[in-house]
Parts: structure tokens; C-alpha cells; sequence
């Protein structure tokens, strides 16, 4: 009876005997050293020229923008080119002319006392061969604020003074600003500087063939 009772006892709460073998080999710890570990992935080298991010862009506005009857708005798109050629390793890799794009980011727009009309924006992008690379930089364009105007009619007559409003904020056509490359791009060129061009020394003059005496 004390048998049975305890082999039920232990069947209830799920008490197994486990060989002395089987407990070493779950004991048994592996260690660290012993677990792969993946190497990091490293970047195939490449003998390619790269255009650096932060060398400086040239553009040119290919259209006018303007605060002037309230026409320029934030997020508007700017159509630009690039006015100067970038070189890397004496080979063009960026042509002057090369479409880019700009973006209107602030806009205010003139108002009374003198106050000016301003416009802000940044390069977006130019496009080469159908690659689009990044850019990066801001621009902007303030108005005059007539000032000594304002000044004197508000000392004079308050109410003019009012009226008076300052001049409306422009990027005109043809205009220039600078930029940046914003990322590195890979070239197709190799990244080597083209060797000195090398002058061979002039051949020597052929020399006057004197017959002998009697000949």
C-alpha cells in the first residue's frame, strides 16, 4: 500500500526519475566561444572616383519668383540649372546646365508701414543622366523697406504713413545662388588623376651625307 500510494502521489504532481546520465548531458553548458558568430558585412572596395557630399553647386534660377500680387506660396517648386560645371579628377561629372530644382519655404508678403515682401527656399535637387542627386543649402531675397519714408510721413501724417507699403521680394530670372551636394555618388571613372602629359625629345635633325674625294 505505501507503494502504490506513493507511485500515485507521484504520477499526481508529475515527479519523474531522470538517469544520472541524462541529467549530466542537460547540465551541460556550451560555451561562448563555441557559438559562430556572424562577421559584420563590410563594403566591397571599389577603385571609382566619388563626387563628395558638401562640394559647392552653382545654380541659376530658370524663372522668376516673386511676392508681387501674392504669386509665390510655400512649397512651391523653383526650376534651376546648374550655372558652372563640376569637375572630379579633371573629367565633368556634372555639366553647366544640368536641370535642379528648388523649393519656396517661407513667404511674406509686403504690407503696410514700409513693410517688405521676403522669400525663403532651399535647393532640392539637381538631375544628371536621369540620377537625381541630393543638394542642400538655403537661399533668400528681402525687399527694400522704404524706411525714411515711412519715418517721415508718420511724423508728418499718421494715416499716409499707413498706406505706404514696401516693395514686394523677387529671385529673378538668371539669378544665382549657392549649394552643396548632399551625398556621396559613385562615379563611373576611375579614381585616379590623369598622369602629366609627357613631351618626348625632338629626333635629331638628319645630318648632310659629304661624299669623299673621288667619288
Amino acid at each position: 500500500m505505501k507503494f502504490s500510494t506513493c507511485v500515485t502521489i507521484a504520477a499526481l504532481l508529475g515527479v519523474c526519475t531522470i538517469p544520472a546520465s541524462a541529467q549530466d548531458t542537460a547540465q551541460t553548458v556550451v560555451p561562448t566561444s563555441a557559438v559562430p558568430v556572424s562577421a559584420p558585412i563590410q563594403e566591397a572596395p571599389t577603385a571609382n572616383a566619388v563626387l563628395r557630399s558638401g562640394t559647392p553647386v552653382q545654380l541659376r534660377f530658370m524663372e522668376t519668383v516673386t511676392t508681387k500680387d501674392k504669386a509665390a506660396s510655400v512649397g512651391q517648386r523653383v526650376q534651376m540649372e546648374v550655372a558652372a560645371p563640376i569637375e572630379v579628377n579633371g573629367v565633368v561629372v556634372i555639366p553647366a546646365g544640368s536641370p535642379a530644382w528648388g523649393e519656396i519655404t517661407s513667404v511674406r508678403n509686403k504690407g503696410m508701414w514700409g513693410k517688405s515682401g521676403k522669400l525663403e527656399g532651399r535647393a532640392l535637387f539637381a538631375r544628371v543622366n536621369g540620377r537625381q542627386i541630393r543638394l542642400s543649402g538655403t537661399f533668400d531675397d528681402k525687399g527694400v523697406t522704404v524706411t525714411a519714408g515711412v519715418v517721415g510721413a508718420i511724423a508728418l501724417v499718421p494715416v499716409a504713413g499707413f498706406f505706404m507699403t514696401g516693395t514686394s521680394a523677387e529671385l529673378p530670372l538668371g539669378g544665382e545662388v549657392g549649394a552643396f551636394i548632399d551625398e556621396d555618388v559613385e562615379l563611373a571613372i576611375a579614381n585616379t588623376q590623369p598622369g602629366p602629359m609627357v613631351v618626348g625629345a625632338p629626333a635629331p635633325a638628319p645630318q648632310p651625307v659629304v661624299a669623299a674625294d673621288g667619288q
